[in-house]
Formats: C-alpha cells, sequence, structure tokens
C-alpha cells in the first residue's frame, strides 16, 4: 500500500470543503509550492534562462553600473516573485528584480 493518493483514491480538500480526485490533489500540491516568476514584459520566467537588462543599474556596494543590454546567464529563482539570484563577473551574490530584465 502506498502513502500516495492514486487515481481512483479521493482526497479531501480543506481549503474548498469538498473532495477531489487523488491526481487533481498532487496537481494542486504541486502548484502550491511553485512561485511564477514574469520578467517585464509578462515572460515566465525559469531556472537557467538568460535574461537581458532594461535598465542601467547601479549595484551598491560593488562600485559598478550594469549597463542596459548586459546578458546575465543562468538565473536561478529564489522563491520570491520578484527576485532573481545570478551571477556576474566581479559580483558575488547579485539579486536582480524580476522587473528590470527580460527574457532572451
Amino acid at each position: 500500500m502506498t502513502t500516495e493518493p492514486g487515481d481512483e483514491d479521493f482526497v479531501y480538500d480543506e481549503a474548498s470543503g469538498e473532495w477531489i480526485s487523488g491526481k487533481d490533489a498532487a496537481a494542486k500540491a504541486a502548484a502550491d509550492g511553485s512561485v511564477e516568476v514574469r520578467d517585464s514584459v509578462g515572460n515566465l520566467l525559469s531556472d537557467g534562462d538568460s535574461v537581458t537588462l532594461i535598465k542601467d543599474l547601479t549595484v551598491k556596494g560593488a562600485g559598478q553600473t550594469l549597463r542596459r543590454g548586459t546578458v546575465i546567464k543562468s538565473i536561478r529563482l529564489t522563491g520570491d516573485s520578484q527576485e532573481i539570484d545570478c551571477r556576474f563577473e566581479g559580483i558575488k551574490g547579485l539579486v536582480l528584480r524580476a522587473e528590470f530584465v527580460k527574457k532572451r
């Protein structure tokens, strides 16, 4: 016997107060844990995407400005709907806001 709900099992959903199929419950649980991160034009971002800056950004603590059009490769999502973790040469721990990038 497995602990995972199967297709023929029904699970009580406390949020809606209804019985739903095991497949629907698994899909709902997977969707609850994920956060959608969208760029400045509404494209959905995911881990590993490359993005382009749409505005000149001054990096605090690094004494450096990232120019518009700079390509940032291999981004990582942080779990926040507006923050992107990335690497850029000479800057450690760079976190960008999704509103300042566009997916390539």
